[in-house]
């Protein structure tokens, strides 16, 4: 960790480093001696900017993000955006997990943006690098001045989470949908407890979050369920796969959408270390399928998605089509179908 001098690396920022996170107008670092933050660290700043676009947005179901929120303490042993860090000068493991950074001017500056005669009120997804309903939004309440801001512009958005605290904020959901398209998907990979305690220890349990699904649609919000993801030889198993559809349908999710794990650089190394430590038997095993790359063989991710679809379809729901995949919040490319042209787009996750 390289945060022992921070009151003197800040300092350096003000003068101009140019390292990401210093590049912004100010770093304020808070720790709370409270049990729910324990441990992590906060690091404040007023960002320059909050709405981005997404590199290689022509393949994507989005184009604009919002994240108020870098670093996450849902802690996924797997989560893409663990690379992301190491751009701040942070690590990308337990650093990741713990020292989260908050762009407290989020509000500010999206009220800024959206009122620009340049925007033109392109849909905007969240959720899509962190989760924006992670604990630090409990205690910095970002996302009510952010959905009232897109609201009052009647500004399509979407969210995908795996916090149940999205719940606080259902009335200004309801406001928002009345005057524009606005979309929510939970991502729930697997219903099997033993695996989501070590795999995504600081996540609400995958029960709570389709209550959430529930809570939503008895609320007149249609909710998605991003199955993701589908970890190969530890939640594939064609019972896992039933139970966990099962339960999707029966929280009264709009559609489920299957995503196989995917490891990019950053969270492969950290994802390995885990599987060395809980599942040894299995290292040569992920080394053999995913050494061509970030992604499982396509015939592999294939497979995963035709069994989940017919599942679905059994259970009486249906994946995402074309139409609603933007409103499934977001994603990132699949693995090649051959060795020229890319796959269908898959959502990507926290």
């Amino acid at each position: 960790m390289r945060w022992d001098n921070l009151a003197d690396r800040t300092a350096q920022g003000a003068k101009g480093e140019t390292g990401a996170l210093f590049a912004a107008d100010a770093v304020t670092t808070r720790t709370f001696d409270t049990p729910e933050f324990r441990g992590i660290t906060f690091h404040e700043i007023r960002a320059r900017t909050i709405v981005n676009r997404v590199p290689g947005a022509s393949r994507m179901p989005f184009e604009w993000t919002v994240n108020p929120y870098r670093g996450c303490s849902h802690a996924c042993v797997y989560c893409f955006a663990r690379k992301t860090h190491g751009y701040l000068d942070l690590d990308t493991g337990i650093g990741f997990d713990s020292q989260i950074v908050v762009k407290v001017n989020a509000v500010e500056l999206l009220n800024r943006h959206l009122a620009s005669r340049r925007w033109l009120g392109q849909h905007i997804a969240m959720g899509t690098n962190v989760d924006c309903y992670q604990r630090a939004e409990g205690r910095y309440r970002l996302m009510p001045g952010i959905i009232a801001a897109l609201r009052d512009r009647a500004n399509p958005f979407s969210i995908l989470t795996k916090g149940t605290l999205i719940l606080r904020d259902l009335d200004l959901l309801r406001q928002a949908a009345q005057v524009t398209e606005v979309g929510v998907s939970v991502s729930v990979g697997f219903t099997d407890r033993e695996l989501w305690r070590t795999v995504e220890p600081g996540t609400p349990s995958p029960e709570r979050r389709l209550d959430v699904v529930r809570a939503l649609a008895d609320n007149g919000i249609g909710c998605g369920v991003l199955m993701a993801p589908v970890i190969p030889f530890l939640g594939d198993h064609p019972d896992q796969l039933r139970a966990t559809v099962r339960t999707v349908a029966d929280a009264g999710a709009t559609s489920v959408t299957p995503l196989v794990l995917h490891l990019r650089p950053g969270a492969r190394e950290w994802f390995m270390q885990w599987l060395a430590h809980h599942h040894p038997h299995l290292v040569h095993r992920y080394e053999r399928m995913y050494a061509d790359g970030a992604y499982a063989p396509t015939w592999y991710q294939r497979d995963i998605t035709r069994r989940v679809h017919e599942l679905a379809a059994e259970y009486g729901i249906g994946p995402a089509d074309r139409g609603s995949a933007r409103r499934d919040v977001r994603g990132t490319p699949a693995a090649p179908a051959d060795g020229n042209a890319p796959g269908p787009t898959q959502l990507s996750l926290l």
